[in-house]
């Protein structure tokens, strides 16, 4: 049976192609271990990382392959910051109101967050993101991610 949440009715309301695919919910999986589970490149599967802003406004969203670490240097740059910082698990999920394994960009749309995605899905047509909740991932074209969730495209993997 489809999952339907809030980011698979924002997808089929903007008519946009997408697969789901559902995984064991009782652990958080890495998305390197996601990718292994689905049979995908690792490369292929994104993770979301929350960033704190050292002055004021909302966090930022990075999108990033599973494989890589977030380059905050590389964060600060692209959004115009002298510093930003990673919070807490605890803190990520009080931020974004989701479950860690769950935070997404795309159950986060209009809600002010700043979203980066690392450069390197242009090497992809379609990349895997999360769900908006833990166990569920969504493949979907790069091009109506970066649409529907405003993502400036930068370096920020490493």
């Amino acid at each position: 049976m489809p999952v339907r949440n809030n980011v698979t009715r924002l997808l089929d309301a903007q008519k946009i192609p997408y697969e789901t695919v559902q995984l064991d919910t009782s652990e958080k999986l890495s998305a390197v271990e996601v990718a292994a589970r689905m049979g995908v490149p690792a490369e292929q599967v994104f993770k979301t990382i929350v960033i704190i802003r050292e002055g004021r406004g909302k966090p930022i969203l990075a999108v990033i392959p599973g494989p890589l670490e977030v380059d905050l240097k590389a964060v600060a740059e692209a959004v115009g910051e002298k510093k930003v910082s990673l919070p807490t698990q605890r803190g990520a999920e009080s931020l974004t109101g989701l479950q860690a394994g769950g935070i997404s960009a795309l159950a986060l749309i209009n809600q002010g967050f700043e979203v980066l995605l690392d450069e390197f899905a242009e090497a992809f047509e379609e990349i895997y993101v999360s769900g908006g909740q833990r166990g569920l991932d969504v493949r979907l074209a790069v091009a109506d991610f970066i649409r529907l969730t405003g993502a400036k495209l930068a370096g920020i993997g490493k």
